[in-house]
């Protein structure tokens, strides 16, 4: 997902998508530690993404303030 994706969603669709995201980084570190995981890169493009979108939300809520 690229930063203007993300920037263009509104702020509830951003809350939902970053729920889901961390269900999957939870599964995603729960297959590893049971060496099930094939896509290790998956790992790390889930960690970017929750970033990418807590930045976005931090940036609009000090723009409110």
């Amino acid at each position: 997902m690229k930063s203007e994706e993300v920037r263009q969603k509104t702020a509830d669709e951003l809350s939902d998508q970053l729920g889901d995201l961390q269900k999957e980084a939870f599964n995603l570190r729960f297959q590893q530690a049971s060496g099930q995981l094939e896509n290790t890169a998956r790992v790390r493009e889930v960690r970017r993404d929750i970033a990418r979108i807590k930045t976005v939300m931090n940036e609009r809520r000090s723009a409110a303030s």
